[in-house]
């Protein structure tokens, strides 16, 4: 039986973190298998300053392609894309992205929320959203967008953050899906890539 009731066919899955999240993502994706079908978009609080070695840090357990967007570049199934360090990152439709170097917002560039929000606008109930550890509430409003537009929410669980700040906000401001530790998250997107086959 479907544990998750995984009948909706997801398009996107967006992750979203800050602080105590690399070791998080780094787990999820040495566990995607290659032939993971749905696009994985990540946004990670970045030093702005610091633009190389983050693609490769990633990639080194990683079986699926991870690659910083460009501007207008269309979303493909079975890539991993990162946020660039310094830039807003957003999808459009048409299913492209779209790069810019506004204010910061929640003090961050790449904003979570920007990235969540605009995803919500495109995949409406096709979008998969997974917020992980962080030490501000970036994030938090993306979620409540995915949650208005009929999208599946995920938050790492607090007890298991190395900060909690992240996760904790959002579960505060909207109804999050599932609270799950990252062995669990892992589980949950090995089981939707195996409702695609």
């Amino acid at each position: 039986m479907d544990k998750y009731n995984l009948n909706n066919k997801y398009k996107a899955i967006v992750i979203g973190g800050s602080a105590g999240s690399f070791q998080g993502v780094t787990k999820i994706l040495s566990n995607m298998p290659e032939d993971f079908k749905l696009p994985i978009i990540l946004c990670l609080h970045r030093l702005k300053h610091v633009r190389n070695g983050f693609v490769e840090a990633l990639s080194i357990k990683s079986q699926l392609e991870i690659t910083e967007p460009h501007d207008k570049e269309h979303i493909k199934k079975s890539r991993v894309y990162l946020a660039p360090a310094n830039y807003h990152l957003s999808i459009e439709l048409g299913h492209t992205f779209s790069l810019s170097t506004e204010n910061m917002v929640n003090n961050s560039r790449p904003a979570i929320d920007i990235t969540l929000n605009t995803a919500a606008y495109v995949y409406r109930n096709k979008l998969i959203g997974i917020l992980l550890s962080g030490a501000n509430k970036d994030g938090a409003m993306g979620m409540e967008h995915i949650n208005q537009r009929g999208g599946r929410t995920i938050v790492q669980d607090p007890i298991e953050c190395m900060i909690d700040t992240m996760p904790t906000a959002a579960l505060a401001v909207t109804e999050i899906d599932h609270v799950l530790k990252v062995d669990d998250i892992i589980k949950f997107l090995i089981e939707l890539n195996n409702a695609y086959k």
